[in-house]
């Protein structure tokens, strides 16, 4: 029951960041146009392909460390020191290479992406010992802070006229607010700040060497098609993109949620028992890794275009991308979580050949289908490249754990979105037909809130399991009923 209360706190809280960071780029979008902001976003997935150099690792292996519960404040020094260290190195070629920086992204970058690496990579280490701490909730709380933060700060500076400039600031401003939050949290809640020896840091380095590429990997998901874009297509159509994967990633939220908070409890049991103790944890993790996702398939086929034209009539252009965008997104919601049981038990090994595939595939089909077909191309290579490491990482984990795959109940999250789908079409036909609300934003919140109340409630009527799992983490309702 706890960790399914933790993983919907940690899914609300970063459901609200999301929320608040929809509602600024819709402002930032309407007020700048495409432009600026697909140099912002060129700009921000530079820092985090940078980042990768910046940690190798490490967090991840900060996290796996901690969760076991033995020497932890040796641990993080540890980690802190090596992400440190890294940092300077890159920062350094950053600056040495800064007018190439700024002619890739179109903009004089180069200080805002030094400032923005540093922050990231702090706030890297400080998340992966919360998450080690078993405070993925607070982590996750932590969203909403950094996000809304950077949103206010954002807008306010695209109406004081500072433009691109702005939203770096606002971005910057964001991270060091909940940097400072997490890093108060951490500390008081590690038992000590113990100086580590040569074999904490041996132990790190360790995990990290395979772990690595589970950032790669990450990454590559996140901001290689944005990338490779940059070197085809206009900052108008990256712009367009960008806001098109920023809505498709809305609905991945519950998954990382749910990968997040149950990392640290698989990592323990493994530790404690054998890894075939982690398998109910496993098979959970997978009967809910698409429990948004896939509705949301449904939903972006028939309101992709009616989303898009909120931010304005030129973003309409990538409801196709939107559409694939989420097909991606549903297979890596299955990935990410054979990829934490695969980290949980202590074999990163095998993580890094899923994502060795993984990087390899991705940035050969991004080359290739960005230069044949644009932007559909990209949208196209990403879902490809996780589809097929998502079998790989299938394959490796049911090797080393036995458990089942909860076909059962992916099937009934797939028949609940098909009647959501008829609710919502009858809907949208009707509303084309007489025009009752006659406005798009009203069309979207009514019909996406009809959708999510059909499948929710016709989930609880087909699936046994969504309904003793609801009922398991309400909170007791007989102290309110007893009068």
């Amino acid at each position: 029951m706890r960790l399914g209360q933790t993983s919907v706190v940690f899914f609300l809280a970063r459901l609200l960041a999301s929320a608040i960071g929809f509602v600024a780029t819709l402002y930032i979008a309407r007020l700048l146009g495409a432009a600026p902001l697909g140099i912002y976003h060129l700009g921000i997935g530079l820092v985090s392909w940078l980042a990768i150099a910046g940690k190798i690792g490490v967090s991840g292996a900060i996290s796996k460390r901690v969760s076991e519960g033995d020497e932890q404040g040796e641990y993080t020094v540890a980690g802190a020191v090596l992400v440190g260290s890294l940092f300077v190195v890159v920062a350094a070629g950053v600056l040495l290479f800064r007018a190439r920086v700024n002619a890739y992204v179109g903009y004089p970058a180069a200080g805002f992406v030094v400032a923005i690496l540093f922050a990231t990579l702090a706030y890297s280490v400080v998340r992966s010992v919360l998450t080690g701490l078993h405070l993925v909730h607070i982590s996750g709380i932590l969203s909403p802070v950094k996000i809304g933060g950077r949103s206010l700060l954002q807008i306010l500076a695209v109406v004081s006229s500072l433009g691109v400039a702005g939203l770096f600031w606002g971005h910057l401003a964001g991270i060091g607010l909940v940097l400072a939050v997490g890093l108060f949290i951490a500390v008081r809640n590690l038992p000590s700040l113990g100086v580590p020896r040569k074999r904490h840091f041996h132990s790190l380095l360790e995990f990290a060497k395979f772990s690595w590429l589970g950032s790669l990997q990450s990454r590559m998901f996140n901001y290689t098609d944005v990338i490779v874009l940059g070197f085809f297509v206009s900052s108008s159509l990256i712009g367009i993109y960008s806001v098109a994967w920023n809505v498709a990633q809305f609905l991945i939220l519950f998954s990382g949620a749910l990968s997040s908070t149950l990392f640290p409890e698989m990592s323990e049991l493994s530790a404690q028992h054998d890894p075939q103790a982690a398998a109910n944890v496993v098979e959970e993790s997978l009967a809910y890794g698409g429990l948004f996702l896939i509705p949301g398939v449904f939903g972006g086929a028939l309101l992709g275009d009616r989303i898009l034209q909120l931010y304005g009539p030129e973003f309409t252009q990538g409801t196709a991308v939107l559409f694939v965008l989420i097909v991606a997104n549903l297979f890596m919601g299955y990935q990410n979580q054979l990829l934490n049981a695969l980290n949980a038990v202590d074999r990163p090994e095998l993580s890094f050949r899923v994502n060795t595939a993984f990087v390899g595939v991705n940035l050969s089909f991004n080359v290739l289908l960005v230069y044949l077909y644009g932007w559909l191309g990209a949208a196209v290579a990403t879902a490809g490249s996780v589809a097929i490491s998502l079998v790989l990482a299938y394959w490796y984990l049911s090797g080393i754990v036995s458990f089942d795959l909860p076909i059962g109940e992916i099937l009934r999250q797939g028949g609940a979105g098909t009647i959501m789908a008829a609710v919502v079409y009858i809907g949208l036909t009707v509303e084309d037909t007489y025009h009752l609300l006659n406005h798009n934003l009203a069309t979207v919140l009514v019909l996406v809130g009809l959708g999510a109340g059909v499948y929710f409630a016709t989930l609880l009527v087909l699936s046994t399991r969504f309904r003793s799992t609801v009922r398991r983490n309400l909170p007791p309702l007989e102290p309110y009923l007893s009068w």
